[in-house]
């Protein structure tokens, strides 16, 4: 895991905390009450029109920031397989989730403040130019959520879009500072106690922490992360409030 130059505890600072929602699989109320941002599946890896309208709902009475999580059109595996997707199909693709959420979230009152990629998407546009522009192109002018490095966020800062950085302190980074892929051994970190040391580490290094929605005992473990930032001398608040 990437770690701060300097050994001292971090500086004082606002930390956005996100989570995956709407997967249906996920508690998503309690997921809700404990987050800064929620990540809303699109229906295009998991979720449909009535989950992401009890999450549009639930998330504005508690003011917590909606996201569209665009995913490749696979249930099936619950996007996390890589896939090659014509540039032209993955803008329409792309389009058509963002469209769905916003249309929406206007319903419940709120509006999509970001956009994030999710599972093998996510990692695809971290390195590939050609879906990174693609996602870029069928998102409009959302800001963009994503890990630092990333080639998507690259692009997204040279069109003047707003980028914020994440980390993930329930997952192993590798020495190159991407993720170690999840059937690896000790990819994931289930420790509560662990995951929110690892995020107060990662506060003093990017913009938002994630936990996902989707791991077991999640929101015991978002609800340790924030106790642990506050306690640390964060201000748990979301990155996206100055976007609309």
């Amino acid at each position: 895991m990437p770690r701060p130059a300097e050994p001292h505890a971090p500086v004082s600072r606002e930390v956005d905390l996100n989570a995956d929602l709407g997967e249906e699989i996920s508690d998503d109320a309690g997921l809700l009450a404990v987050v800064t941002s929620a990540n809303v599946a699109c229906g295009f890896h998991a979720g449909n029109r009535a989950t992401m309208q009890a999450v549009c709902a639930e998330a504005v009475r508690r003011g917590v920031a909606l996201g569209a999580q665009v995913s490749y059109a696979d249930r099936e595996n619950f996007g996390r397989v890589a896939r090659d997707v014509a540039p032209r199909l993955l803008i329409d693709q792309v389009t058509e989730q963002v469209g769905t959420l916003a249309e929406i979230a206007r319903a419940e009152g709120g509006e999509v403040a970001y956009l994030k990629p999710h599972g093998a998407l996510y990692h695809r546009v971290a390195v590939d130019p050609v879906q990174a522009s693609a996602v870029l192109a069928g998102s409009g002018s959302l800001p963009l959520l994503g890990m630092p490095g990333a080639v998507l966020l690259a692009l997204a800062l040279g069109e003047g879009r707003l980028v914020r950085h994440e980390g993930f302190p329930d997952r192993a980074y590798a020495d190159d500072g991407r993720l170690v892929p999840r059937d690896v051994p000790g990819a994931l970190v289930t420790d509560p106690a662990e995951v929110a040391a690892r995020a107060v580490d990662l506060a003093a290094l990017v913009d938002s922490v994630c936990v996902h929605g989707d791991s077991p005992g999640a929101v015991a473990t978002a609800d340790a992360v924030r106790r642990a930032l506050e306690a640390a001398g964060h201000r748990v608040t979301s990155c996206w409030s100055s976007t609309g």
